[in-house]
């Protein structure tokens, strides 16, 4: 490992401390273990990155060294949500290299790519770039919550925004995944959408957690799957309907 990698493995594990409310040495050197280096902490001290509290045995990022934290936080969410929305790879090793090599410009427009994600696949926000406030409202048109679309719409999953992992297990079992198309069928009572051959009912709060590329046309539904008439019980949320299956 080279000495700036180094450096931004220091810095990111303080961010990480930061973001828990942590501040002392003990702590910084129980979680880096092996990888902790006291020469690292000196020369992030001459750089003016971090502030050092020696009587207190403290330890936390300057102004400087959050903005340059936030920086590598970014790439390395941004990231994760692209391997595992888009490429659907193993996003924790893959994004760990990433962020070492990426320049901001790149960094943005994977984030415009994406729709401005808010938090990467563990529920971890995302800092914030120029491009989410001067770009929001291009993306807007492109990625939107599912609960936007019109009845008869058709989009294509972009991203799972969910704040817990049993949440995400839960869509992630009705097989709407990031890449598949949804098209939507009912608001009321239930969202029901059409997802890989199957009609899949779930309330307004799952629905809002799913981001869809919007497509530019409208496309109805063809054949012969007649939903049921809203207010009927056959729509229990999660309930799969039509399964296709193969022989």
């Amino acid at each position: 490992m080279n000495r700036k990698r180094e450096k931004d493995e220091h810095i990111e594990r303080l961010y990480y401390m930061k973001e828990s409310g942590e501040d002392s040495m003990a702590t910084l050197k129980s979680t880096m273990n092996e990888d902790y280096d006291a020469v690292i902490i000196d020369a992030l001290l001459s750089e003016d990155m971090i502030l050092l509290n020696r009587d207190s045995d403290t330890i936390a990022l300057t102004e400087k060294g959050t903005d340059y934290a936030r920086q590598l936080i970014r790439a390395h969410r941004l990231a994760e949500r692209l391997l595992y929305d888009v490429l659907g790879g193993d996003f924790e090793s893959g994004a760990c290299e990433f962020e070492h090599i990426v320049t901001p410009e790149l960094v943005d427009s994977i984030c415009i790519l994406l729709g401005h994600p808010k938090t990467c696949p563990h529920g971890s926000p995302i800092p914030e770039g120029r491009c989410c406030q001067e770009s929001c409202r291009v993306a807007q048109s492109s990625v939107v919550p599912l609960i936007e679309l019109d009845v008869g719409q058709s989009a294509r999953v972009a991203y799972i925004n969910c704040k817990s992992d049993q949440q995400l297990h839960r869509i992630d079992s009705l097989c709407v995944r990031p890449g598949v198309t949804v098209t939507l069928h009912q608001r009321y009572p239930s969202y029901v959408v059409e997802c890989e051959g199957s009609n899949i009912a779930m309330d307004e709060q799952i629905a809002a957690n799913i981001c869809v590329w919007r497509e530019p046309e409208h496309l109805q539904v063809t054949g012969n799957k007649a939903l049921d008439e809203p207010g009927k019980r056959g729509h229990q949320w999660g309930v799969f309907r039509h399964r296709k299956h193969s022989t």
